[in-house]
């Protein structure tokens, strides 16, 4: 049960860096949409399934 995951927060990572850019352009153009923009945006990068990885390899991790 030696299991490591070496990017077990990526996910995470990538939607707090898009809602960031989101902040930032709702900041210079007053409009609330990109925030949500953002937000889609780093919840689409954070599930891609790693490279090298069968999709079995992937879902046995998750439980």
């Amino acid at each position: 049960m030696n299991n490591k995951f070496t990017n077990s927060y990526n996910a995470g990572n990538w939607i707090g860096v898009c809602t960031a850019i989101g902040v930032a352009l709702f900041a210079a153009t007053n409009e609330p949409t990109w925030i949500a923009v953002g937000v889609a945006i780093g919840a689409a990068l954070g599930v891609r399934k790693p490279k090298g990885q069968k999709h079995s390899e992937v879902d046995n991790k998750n439980g």
